[in-house]
C-alpha cells in the first residue's frame, strides 16, 4: 500500500526544491554571467547590458588571451605545477601514510602528536621565506611544489583508508616473501584507488588554485603561475593599466579580457573532475570512517 504524504510533507518537500533552486540560482549566474561577457561585443560588456546571455557574440576575446605568449607560459607553469605536484604529493602522502597506519609502529603517539602540531602552528610567513630563499628554492617551479608535498589533512585521510584494509590479506602477501616497501607499492596502492582518487582532485585544485606561493617565490616573468598572470589581468582591467595593447588590437574591452581568463583558468578543474567524481564519495567516506 502506498503510505498517503501529508500536506506538511509537502510543503517542506516543495520548499526544499525552492531552496535549492534558489541556491543553484545563486551558483550558477554568476559563472553565466562570466561567460557571457568573454563572448560579448565591447560595447555590450561596457554598457552593463551583458547580464546570463552574450550580446554581439564573438569569440575574439576568448582567442586573443589563449593565443598570448604571456597566457600560454602561465598556463604551462601551472600544469607543470599541479602534474609534478600531484605526483609527489600522492606518492609521498601515501608513503607516509602507510607505517602510521601499523597499530604496531612504535611511538606512535608521539609522531602523531607532531603530525596534527603542523596542523595547527606552522613556521610563520617569515621563516617559510627565508627557508625558501636559503634553500635556493626562490625562483624556481619546485618552491611552489615541495613545501606543500605534504599534507597531514590528505595523509590521515590514506592512513584511516589503510587501516581499513584488513590485517590478513597483508599477511598472505608477507608469507609470499614480499617486502614492506614491495607490498606498499603493488598492494597497497592499487588498493586505494578512490581514496588517492580523492586526494588526487584535492591536490589538483589546491596547486592549481595556489596563489599565494606564486606571489611570495616567483619573481621572474617566464615563471609565473596562471594564478598569479590572472591576478594580474584583472587588476590591469579594473585600473585599464596596460591593457591598450588588446584593446587596440582586438577592439575588446578590459571587462571581456578579465572574464575570459577567469573562464580559461579554470576550464581545466571543470573538465577533469567528472572523471574523479565517482571516486570522490567512496574515498572521503572510507578514508573518514576513523578519527
Amino acid at each position: 500500500m502506498k503510505r498517503k504524504i501529508s500536506f506538511e510533507d509537502k510543503a517542506v518537500t516543495a520548499l526544499s526544491y525552492i531552496f535549492m533552486l534558489m541556491l543553484a540560482a545563486v551558483i550558477v549566474i554568476p559563472v553565466l554571467n562570466l561567460m557571457a561577457k568573454a563572448v560579448s561585443s565591447s560595447t555590450a560588456v561596457t554598457s552593463g547590458k551583458v547580464t546570463v546571455f552574450p550580446i554581439g557574440f564573438q569569440l575574439d576575446t576568448l582567442k586573443s588571451v589563449i593565443v598570448s605568449e604571456k597566457f600560454t607560459s602561465a598556463a604551462g607553469n601551472s600544469v607543470f605545477v599541479t602534474l609534478i605536484g600531484t605526483l609527489i604529493a600522492l606518492f609521498v602522502n601515501a608513503l607516509t601514510a602507510y607505517p602510521l597506519s601499523k597499530k604496531n609502529l612504535s611511538c606512535m603517539k608521539a609522531i602523531m602528536m607532531i603530525f596534527v602540531f603542523t596542523m595547527l602552528f606552522s613556521g610563520g610567513l617569515i621563516p617559510t621565506y627565508l627557508l625558501i630563499k636559503n634553500l635556493g628554492l626562490y625562483n624556481k617551479r619546485w618552491a611552489l611544489i615541495l613545501p606543500t608535498a605534504i599534507n597531514v589533512y590528505n595523509m590521515l585521510i590514506i592512513k584511516n583508508y589503510y587501516e581499513s584494509i584488513p590485517d590478513s590479506i597483508e599477511e598472505s602477501v608477507k608469507i609470499d616473501g614480499a617486502g614492506n616497501f614491495m607490498i606498499f607499492i603493488k598492494f597497497m596502492l592499487p588498493l586505494s584507488k578512490p581514496v588517492l582518487a580523492t586526494i588526487c582532485l584535492f591536490t589538483m585544485v589546491a596547486y592549481w588554485n595556489d596563489y599565494f606561493s606564486a606571489l611570495m617565490y616567483i619573481d621572474k616573468p617566464a615563471l609565473k603561475t596562471l594564478q598569479l598572470y590572472m591576478s594580474e589581468v584583472i587588476l590591469e582591467a579594473q585600473q585599464d593599466v596596460d591593457t591598450a595593447t588588446l584593446d587596440d588590437l582586438m577592439n575588446i574591452s578590459g571587462e571581456s579580457v578579465r572574464c575570459a581568463t577567469i573562464i580559461a583558468a579554470t576550464v581545466p578543474i571543470v573538465i577533469i573532475y567528472p572523471f574523479l567524481q565517482k571516486y570522490f564519495i567512496k574515498g572521503i567516506m572510507i578514508g573518514s570512517v576513523k578519527g
